[in-house]
């Protein structure tokens, strides 16, 4: 079970992390909100436990970010604010638990075993359809595309040749297997319309050559997790 723990107090983050670690759980801690948002989008977590007062993005920010996302993944807030309004804008936007600070371990146990039951029927249920590599996500049944917290826009060829890597990700994909897969008909094998619609998928999505796509001269292109 994945959990990503969201906490810049280390004495907590330490003793969070024995803690859940005894228990069977597989912790990854981020100790900042930038760094929490790069690993939100990068991987599947089955709960994230996370502070509200953080460095440059608190905690509530990065729940509402989640959740623009459609992404359902349970979220427990941990918070020294005991104020019944600190709850209602936590829970507002869009986290499932609030645990104010000093709680006990067993608690927080017993509400994290209680959402990952529930998130095991949501990664069942709800992966089919999406595939990701790094930051970059496709929703097949929404026809939406996300890099991190932004979505873009892909024209429909974009959007399937985007699909297509993404669900090959970490091979290498020559030319003529893509006109096969994403354009369905012969083209002369001399084209350059892969290249072209490479081009156009790395200006969209923001990135140089090389850095999400890669270029494997002279064979075709690949999107490496």
């Amino acid at each position: 079970m994945q959990i990503l723990l969201v906490e810049d107090d280390r004495r907590i983050s330490e003793y969070l992390v024995k803690g859940l670690e005894e228990q069977g759980y597989s912790v990854t801690l981020c100790e900042t909100g930038s760094e929490a948002r790069d690993m939100l989008f990068m991987n599947d977590w089955h709960v994230v436990v996370m502070d509200i007062m953080l460095p440059d993005i608190d905690g509530i920010q990065l729940t509402k970010m989640l959740r623009y996302r459609k992404n359902i993944t349970p979220v427990i807030i941990l918070s020294a604010l005991s104020e019944t309004e600190d709850k209602i804008s936590a829970l507002d936007s869009g986290a499932d638990d609030y645990l104010v600070k000093p709680f006990h371990f067993k608690e927080l146990l017993s509400r994290i075993n209680a959402l990952s039951r529930r998130s095991k029927y949501i990664h069942q249920e709800s992966n089919d359809n999406t595939f990701s590599a790094g930051d970059i996500e496709v929703n097949l049944d929404k026809f939406e595309t996300f890099v991190g917290d932004r979505e873009i826009k892909l024209s429909p060829r974009e959007f399937k040749l985007l699909s297509y890597l993404l669900e090959n990700k970490n091979k290498v994909l020559s030319r003529t297997k893509i006109l096969d897969a994403v354009w369905g008909i012969d083209y002369d094998s001399h084209t350059n319309i892969v290249d072209v619609y490479i081009s156009y998928l790395r200006s969209k999505i923001g990135a140089p050559d090389n850095e999400r796509i890669m270029t494997t001269k002279g064979v075709g292109y690949m999107i490496k997790d």
